[in-house]
């Protein structure tokens, strides 16, 4: 049966479309110097000349004369030759998005069933090209340790330890630091009297509840981010489960998984919905609901380290005034630099000598910069 004048229109149209598409992504693909990626746009390639290949046929039957691809691909845009792939990639999704659209409308209209059949097969597979394309504008390859979490899942005493180490380990330099440059401050403006105890206890004091406060605060936000995180992503499963079915699935080819093994792999986890969520959101993401540090936990943490390290510098204060009470405080908080320094490996890749040489450099700068002020304000 052959097309009727208007149809026959919107068909040449499909056609010219899929082949600009396929040439598009050849290109882009001649430019990808990322096998996977360079893989996944030949995939799509291959699938859009199907789709011309197929309309090529009821145009043909139609009019009697086999349409020439060469005429639409030396027609391509100067835009889609050189531009910036990633700019092309989201102008190609657009374009994806119009094709469904018309494609579901020609259906309406369509009354030949091997017509349908072509236009519902070909609007499917646009809509899940402009998933694809999304995806792969939007630059989410994966690093390797988001392959590790994703094949072995984090160790969760790993991740929280690590967490509670690194958060005591910055509070005391945090307090440290802060108090060190005040107790030098009002040690060089009033000569090491008791007015400096009183200064240091009271900065010490205000780091802790701030360290404390900024703690709670950032760990709460990052739960209630990830459950609003959580929510948007549930209202899209519900909304087009295929296309987030579809995907999961681009993540796990982009990691390296064949086109059945990242199909497999993603059927697999939707029937399981709980955790087919939460993968979603790790994989779009990165977000992950074992490494959010608790609340309250933070909190202590955050304080109490701060208020240990806002201690140090004050202690030699309690037993004495003058000079001596400065120079002690010099000495032992230069030294609790190089120490907190040097614990800052346990958390970094850096060798201890050079993260605690880097923090008492650090700190005797502070030191020498805050005393000099407090001497000038001394000798207005």
């Amino acid at each position: 049966m052959s097309l009727d004048k208007m149809n026959l229109a919107t068909v040449e149209k499909m056609w010219r479309r899929e082949v600009e598409a396929a040439a598009t992504y050849k290109h882009l693909a001649d430019r990808e110097t990322d096998q996977k990626r360079k893989d996944i746009l030949m995939r799509l390639a291959d699938q859009e000349d199907k789709h011309a290949a197929r309309w090529s046929e009821r145009i043909a039957a139609s009019t009697g004369r086999v349409p020439d691809p060469k005429e639409v691909e030396r027609g391509l845009s100067w835009f889609q030759r050189i531009s910036d792939p990633n700019v092309v990639l989201h102008r190609l999704e657009q374009e994806e998005n119009k094709a469904e659209a018309e494609y579901d409308q020609l259906m309406q209209r369509l009354s030949n069933p091997t017509d349908r059949q072509i236009a519902e097969e070909a609007m499917l597979e646009e809509r899940d090209h402009a998933v694809v394309l999304r995806t792969l504008a939007g630059g989410k390859m994966p690093t390797p340790r988001s392959t590790l979490d994703s094949i072995l899942g984090r160790e969760r005493w790993h991740v929280r330890g690590t967490g509670w180490i690194g958060d005591a380990i910055y509070g005391v330099n945090d307090g440290l630091g802060a108090v060190f440059g005040i107790v030098s401050g009002m040690a060089g403006y009033t000569g090491g009297s008791e007015v400096v105890l009183a200064a240091g206890l009271a900065g010490t004091l205000a780091s802790a509840l701030s360290m404390g406060a900024g703690a709670y605060l950032s760990s709460k936000s990052q739960r209630e981010v990830y459950e609003s995180e959580i929510a948007r992503e549930q209202a899209e499963i519900d909304e087009d489960p295929h296309e987030e079915l579809l995907e999961l699935e681009l993540f796990y080819q982009l990691k390296g998984f064949s086109a059945e093994e990242a199909r497999s792999m993603a059927e697999r986890l939707q029937k399981e919905p709980k955790q087919f969520l939460r993968t979603l959101v790790h994989e779009e993401l990165g977000l992950n609901e074992e490494t959010f540090p608790n609340p309250w936990r933070s909190t202590l943490s955050a304080s109490v380290s701060t208020a240990i390290g806002g201690f140090i510098p004050i202690i030699p204060f309690f037993f004495t005034v003058g000079m001596p009470a400065v120079v002690a405080s010099f000495v032992i908080s230069t030294l609790a630099h190089f120490v907190v320094g040097a614990s800052k490996s346990l958390v970094t890749t850096r060798s201890w000598w050079a993260s605690g040489a880097e923090m008492t450099v650090v700190g005797v700068i502070e030191a020498g910069i805050t005393y000099g002020l407090g001497l000038a304000f001394a000798h207005r």
